[in-house]
């Protein structure tokens, strides 16, 4: 079932750097990704139906910091709609907390729930996108190159694994509508290379983004 988005209602996109794109240096402040290019389409395809469209992403951000200003910067706004993508940075060597302990799956799907439950309790629609790996050799982090070899990368992907399933949970626990990102991008590196879609494995490219756009479209209508 796909949600209505009606005359007025207003969409937020929130999560880590891949929703986030440097928001705060656009003039619409929706960034240069994926939540820019729905907003375009979408108003190309219906110029009848305006919608607004906000990003409150924060570059770098776990599920943990999204709870520090979900009130202020979700709550408070009272959107129709929510998109949330988060997870990237939960993952792999990131997922050390203060004291150096590994988050685990259960506490990144508890914290995560608790960020939904009162979005639902006030009706609001959600779309929750998995967070994703493509198998590329290479990361960025902080501006930089690393390289990462193939047990590293099996590592990061055992971590993320469990929490791409806890997202799928949390969308059948709350009748948010899903977006299979890791799976459609496995879909898309099978037939060409990984490197088109996503440059490090995680932030995408313009046709990755691209792809992202294409397939929240398909969510509502």
């Amino acid at each position: 079932m796909t949600i209505t988005l009606r005359p007025g209602s207003t969409v937020m996109f929130t999560g880590d750097s891949i929703t986030d794109c440097r928001r705060r240096e656009s003039e619409d402040g929706l960034g240069s990704g994926y939540p820019l290019r729905i907003a375009g389409e979408w108003a190309h395809r219906h110029p009848d139906r305006p919608v607004t469209w906000l990003n409150t992403a924060n570059a770098g951000d776990k599920v943990t910091d999204l709870q520090a200003r979900w009130r202020t910067d979700v709550l408070d706004a009272r959107p129709d709609v929510l998109s949330v993508l988060v997870g990237a940075n939960d993952m792999g060597r990131h997922t050390l907390d203060p004291k150096g302990h590994v988050i685990p799956a259960e506490r990144f799907e508890a914290d995560y729930d608790r960020l939904l439950a009162p979005l639902v309790e006030a009706g609001t629609e959600l779309i929750l996108i998995e967070p994703f790996l493509l198998p590329i050799h290479g990361v960025v982090e902080a501006g930089a190159a690393v390289l990462i070899g193939e047990k590293e990368r099996e590592q990061w992907r055992a971590d993320l694994d469990p929490k791409i399933q806890a997202v799928r949970r949390l969308a059948r626990r709350y009748g948010a509508r899903l977006l299979a990102a890791d799976g459609r991008f496995a879909e898309l590196a099978a037939s060409s290379a990984p490197e088109h879609w996503s440059a490090d494995g995680v932030h995408p490219t313009p046709a990755g983004h691209a792809a992202l756009a294409a397939a929240w479209l398909r969510l509502v209508a």
